[in-house]
């Protein structure tokens, strides 16, 4: 490659002689055979094909790693809904034991109360008996022996009845209301037993649902990173096939362009010969003179030409170069990252450029599908040195400088340098942008 460089750019800054004096051709160039510039190209599109195919595939992976990344977060929610649920059914059972506690306390209070006015009737009730009266039935009236005894045991049934057998009865339908409520506390604290054992399985649930979309989301991620790493390796190989194909059709380049040196030496060899056969006396040929070196203009297409061609081997760096020169590059998240473009100085295909126009006082923006209109479209068929070639949607993707004869100067990708290629015909744009 070195080589194939060095030659196109002798060629390129070849000055020719005056007409009348022999052409100093160079010795053949390599020239590779078709089959060896098929079999590239096959190589190149087999590549291609690989790469594309590892795009689709690296697409789906993505998506499914999107949709992943979306459940992941969805069972974070439910784990957190979960955890909030369990709190609240902890608090639930945490007052329905209170209160449980608390109406058996006071349902025993209840129950004391009536056993202790069960025994103080039991006591009153035999010491009447004593006196020869039954609690609370009409016989306590019969064999008294004065109006004064009767008198008396209608008083102590009168207080029987209305203070110690109402206060029984009181007693025992508070017992009774406390009982209820004590069963109802238990039949709360039993829900509450129940929906805190619901929760707590809930979070054991989510808890679970969470850790399996985080392990699906984790090999998601590992399988799309292998899919990301091989479709990086491949489009090394397409790289390097590209660019060993590009070496071969360059080089038949060169080769047509020696033979066409050739044939223009042969032809003026041949018209030299025939013009001193035709003379009357022959001549020594004068000596030449130099040919004067004429300084392009300030905006001729050849300053901006010198420009380009003085950045040849100043490297790629993406988001590098301006109207001054190159510049440090900027992160692109991606390839440009892995090889150093943020922290190295260099050149991206638009900033090329920008820097080459700018000699001219024409001072483009720093992106190519801007640079696509920034001139006059012409045929691709009739492009002229010094218009600029573009690839890719609305020239969105890649633009170089037309140097002639099949030649372009460009700041190719990450990883390489600004330099001389053939032109590259695959996915170009139909138009060139001429802007002098």
């Amino acid at each position: 490659m070195t080589r194939w460089v060095l030659s196109v750019v002798v060629a390129l800054t070849a000055v020719p002689v005056l007409a009348g004096t022999a052409l100093a051709v160079p010795p053949p160039p390599p020239n590779p055979s078709d089959a060896e510039i098929s079999a590239g190209r096959q190589e190149a599109d087999t590549k291609a094909a690989r790469v594309g195919e590892l795009t689709g595939r690296l697409t789906d992976a993505e998506a499914r790693l999107h949709q992943l990344n979306d459940d992941v977060a969805a069972k974070m929610e439910l784990a957190n809904k979960a955890r909030v649920d369990l709190e609240a059914a902890q608090g639930e059972a945490d007052k329905a034991r209170q209160d449980a506690d608390a109406a058996r306390v006071e349902a025993e209070a209840a129950g004391q109360a009536v056993e202790d006015a069960r025994a103080q009737l039991d006591e009153f009730a035999a010491a009447s008996y004593q006196q020869g009266s039954v609690i609370g039935s009409v016989s306590a009236y019969f064999g008294a022996t004065s109006p004064e005894d009767l008198l008396a045991r209608a008083q102590l049934l009168e207080a029987v009845s209305e203070s110690s057998l109402d206060a029984l009865d009181d007693v025992e339908r508070m017992r009774s209301e406390k009982g209820n409520k004590d069963a109802a506390a238990r039949a709360a604290l039993d829900l509450a037993d129940e929906k805190q054992a619901a929760a707590d399985q809930a979070k054991r649930d989510a808890d679970a649902a969470q850790a399996t979309a985080v392990e699906a989301q984790r090999g998601q991620a590992a399988a799309a990173q292998a899919i990301q790493d091989d479709r990086a390796r491949v489009e090394g190989e397409l790289d390097q096939a590209l660019t060993a194909v590009q070496g071969l059709e360059g080089q038949r380049v060169q080769y047509n362009q020696w033979l066409d040196q050739k044939r223009r030496e042969d032809e003026e060899a041949a018209r030299q010969a025939a013009l001193a056969a035709a003379a009357p006396k022959p001549q020594a040929p004068a000596a030449p003179r130099p040919q004067p070196v004429v300084a392009p203009s300030a905006g001729g297409v050849e300053t901006v030409i010198a420009r380009a061609m003085q950045q040849l081997g100043v490297r790629y760096s993406w988001g590098g170069g301006n109207y001054q020169g190159p510049t440090v590059g900027i992160r692109d998240g991606g390839v440009g990252d892995a090889h150093g473009d943020y922290y190295s100085v260099g050149f991206d295909c638009s900033g090329l450029m920008m820097y080459a126009f700018a000699g001219v006082g024409i001072f483009l923006p720093h992106y190519s599908g801007y640079q696509y209109n920034a001139g006059r479209k012409v045929p691709l068929a009739q492009a002229q040195r010094g218009d600029m070639l573009f690839w890719g949607p609305g020239g969105g993707t890649h633009v170089a400088l037309y140097l002639g004869g099949g030649m372009m100067v460009e700041a190719p990708y990450s990883g390489s340098s600004v330099r001389v290629a053939p032109v590259r015909y695959g996915g170009i744009m139909p138009y060139a942008t001429r802007l002098l």
